[in-house]
């Protein structure tokens, strides 16, 4: 990963331009957030996001109240709310958002976007297509990674 809180290059510029697309106040918490969820590659929590911005760059409340403007300018959405924690994704204004089921592992916490073949078992067909604005799909279980280190766990000690 970059440099903790480092707002680089393109990135920096493409960030700028879609705050000022949307109206909102380009400032450093801002960019720090809206690039640590471009740069996902799973939703984050709150404090996950905190976790990845240096000790004393943002404070828990302005980096709670940028995911907050950024959900409702339509550059982030909460796309699980597994055990009461929202976790957020970047999205593009204009996009169908982040429309997909995820998979909360209740072992290690993780929420994980589900691989497209599962995905397709779940696709919406008919007039409920159009219908639907917004869901949040949350499956639950243990994730392969962690069943595969239970399993293994579970063998060398026979």
């Amino acid at each position: 990963m970059t440099n903790k809180t480092t707002v680089i290059g393109d990135m920096e510029q493409e960030v700028r331009a879609l705050l000022h697309q949307q109206g909102l106040r380009v400032t450093t918490p801002c960019l720090l957030v809206l690039q640590i969820l471009a740069g996902a590659k799973a939703p984050l929590s709150h404090t996950e996001v905190l976790e990845q911005i240096k000790q004393g760059d943002c404070d828990p409340a302005t980096v709670y109240r940028n995911l907050i403007k950024l959900r409702d300018a339509g550059l982030a959405c909460v796309v699980s709310q597994a055990d009461g924690i929202d976790r957020y994704v970047f999205t593009r204004p204009g996009s169908e958002g982040h429309a997909h089921p995820h998979f909360y592992c209740t072992e290690c916490e993780q929420v994980l976007c589900l691989p497209s073949d599962v995905q397709t078992l779940l696709n919406i067909e008919g007039p409920w297509v159009e219908a639907v604005q917004q869901a949040v799909w949350d499956l639950r279980g243990t994730c392969p990674a962690c069943r595969d280190k239970k399993n293994a766990s579970t063998r060398s000690s026979k």
